[in-house]
């Protein structure tokens, strides 16, 4: 099982791990009655941290079983998604392009 995080591309670099981090909470939070949640949480809890365009990120809020952050310090805008973790996801999660810094 495996939770999808997904940060939208123009975030700072230097925010995109305090919002991944913030995701998986509020995703846990969120789901925490959910019993996919209490199975990942009780074995081995991964979590795939990917980046995408505007475009896609709304496409993707059209999935089921999620948790929208927005960003204070950027203006509350919509920055991640975070989905609930299952045993598989829709195809089009497997092409999401894995987050790396920008300015390594």
């Amino acid at each position: 099982m495996k939770m999808y995080i997904i940060l939208i591309n123009d975030i700072p670099d230097t925010l995109a791990p305090v919002i991944a981090a913030h995701a998986s909470l509020a995703c846990y939070k969120k789901f925490q009655n959910d019993h996919r949640m209490s199975t990942w949480i009780h074995g081995i809890f991964k979590k795939v941290v990917c980046i995408t365009c505007a475009q896609e990120f709304n496409q993707l809020k059209n999935e089921t079983d999620y948790v929208l952050l927005t960003e204070s310090s950027l203006d509350h805008k919509e920055v991640c998604i975070a989905f609930c973790p299952r045993e598989e996801f829709p195809k089009k999660f497997k092409f999401l392009k894995m987050w790396t810094p920008q300015n390594t």
